[in-house]
């Protein structure tokens, strides 16, 4: 069959929907995805979905053609991705979420697992072969069981997280699936709990569910303002990243909080190895160091960091996006309602919750700044400025992905995105000063490789 090339990308299958997406590229992922399953004796795959409109129709379309290729199919229904995450963890150990994350209303999408393996790359560009191939195969015996996985998930994490104190929490689930289960969870575990948006929406008709941009971030800032709630959690339209944000308005990112769960995971596993992204702050890798454990830097992408956590054993990850992955204590997948647990668990600890993440340290930084490039522009620049990238001690250059240099008070990164045709770039330093001199020193060499190179601010 035809199917848009521009769908598949480098960690799930996403696109518009139904000009790109539809019921018939559904049906034929999961003949794919079957075939590719039953060839390597995974006879079971759960499917999930998120709270989007065209969920129900995409979902039931790809349950059709994973039963055509002979597998049985374990339908969890509406849930957030790590719910589905917990059933291919528990259940079996593959499954599929039909999810459109953060994307705008209009889009959906497909994340993968397959033999407990989140898959990436050339595995989905081999999907898309057999998709266009029609090279499936069928068999008989495939069937449907339906599967509430809710008290389950609820109940590990429970018995899992101990709060020393019960705390008041504004949660912001946008309207995305989050809602349907967070609040509950964070009530068993003895919260107060003020709701905005849980209702599940399709729509979003309040603000987009991603906490990631601070204005999505205006209603949870303005409840902690009005209430006697300390601290506020908000989350993405799929439920596997978290934003945090405490009594006085401050943002904690992703960077940040993974200093503070890093201290709590490394005092209990001592020397452990600690896996981020390229794109956390300088700040990051010493706090590991200081507090017993080895920081590792790696590329950005929730699959590349899952399979290098894999490779390390490590047991706590991270990335700048917001997904957080616990292997210590728990599965391993990035999941935002878990992260929230873990981290009213270290602040409940503490009589002002706000003080001990206002104490992170911190950096003066960017947001992440995008450069629109032409379709497959991006990689070709980047290995242009990799060439180009001459920079004098004390400053190190790193090409794990793209080009990061570090200062000893700053440091910046331009990279090509993998989901969409921009570069991605992102300036720190430890002052406005130092912020300004390694923004203009990375401009500089960024337009040796784009002369015509036009800054804007992210927009996902």
């Amino acid at each position: 069959m035809q199917v848009a090339a521009s769908i598949f990308k480098a960690y799930d299958i996403r696109g518009v929907t139904p000009t790109d997406l539809n019921e018939p590229v559904a049906e034929a992922l999961g003949l794919a995805f079957g075939t590719q399953a039953m060839a390597q004796g995974e006879r079971t795959v759960a499917v999930g979905r998120d709270g989007r409109l065209s969920g129900p129709g995409l979902s039931a379309a790809l349950i059709r053609g994973l039963v055509a290729a002979g597998v049985d199919v374990i339908d969890i229904g509406m849930v957030t991705t790590p719910m589905l995450y917990f059933a291919a963890s528990t259940l079996c150990s593959s499954g599929i979420q039909v999810t459109g994350s953060h994307n705008p209303r209009d889009y959906n999408g497909f994340k993968m697992v397959l033999g407990g393996r989140a898959i990436y790359g050339q595995d989905i560009q081999a999907l898309r072969q057999i998709m266009e191939a029609g090279s499936h195969r069928l068999a008989e015996g495939g069937r449907v069981r339906l599967v509430n996985v809710a008290a389950a998930y609820q109940a590990r994490i429970v018995g899992d997280v101990k709060l020393a104190r019960p705390m008041k929490l504004v949660v912001d689930c946008g309207n995305g699936v989050a809602g349907a289960s967070a609040p509950a969870i964070f009530r068993a575990l003895g919260c107060e709990v003020i709701e905005l948006y849980s209702e599940v929406d399709g729509h979003f008709p309040n603000h987009h569910p991603d906490p990631s941009k601070p204005e999505n971030l205006q209603d949870v800032i303005r409840t902690l303002r009005e209430t006697d709630a300390e601290l506020g959690l908000a989350f993405d339209g799929d439920g596997d990243r978290l934003g945090i944000v405490t009594k006085d308005g401050n943002t904690i990112y992703p960077d940040r909080q993974m200093i503070l769960f890093s201290q709590d995971v490394l005092s209990r596993v001592p020397g452990g190895d600690i896996v981020f992204d390229v794109k956390c702050s300088q700040r990051l890798a010493p706090a590991i160091e200081a507090a017993g454990g080895v920081a590792h830097i790696y590329k950005t992408g929730h699959s590349l960091i899952k399979a290098r956590m894999k490779e390390l054993g490590s047991p706590l990850g991270g990335e700048m996006s917001g997904h957080i992955f616990f292997k210590e204590r728990w599965f391993g997948f990035d999941d935002g309602t878990y992260a929230g647990a873990r981290l009213l668990e270290i602040l409940s600890r503490s009589a002002d919750a706000s003080a001990v993440l206002n104490a992170l340290p911190t950096s003066h930084s960017t947001p992440e700044l995008n450069v629109a490039c032409a379709e497959g522009e991006p990689h070709a620049v980047v290995e242009k400025l990799v060439a180009l990238a001459r920079f004098d001690a004390p400053a190190r250059v790193s090409t794990i992905d793209g080009v990061r240099v570090d200062w000893p008070d700053g440091f910046g990164l331009i990279r090509a995105s993998n989901t969409t045709p921009v570069l991605v770039l992102r300036f720190e330093g430890h002052t406005p000063e130092a912020l300004h001199r390694i923004e203009a020193a990375m401009l500089t060499l960024l337009r040796l490789g784009k002369p015509d190179a036009v800054l804007g601010a992210s927009a996902h």
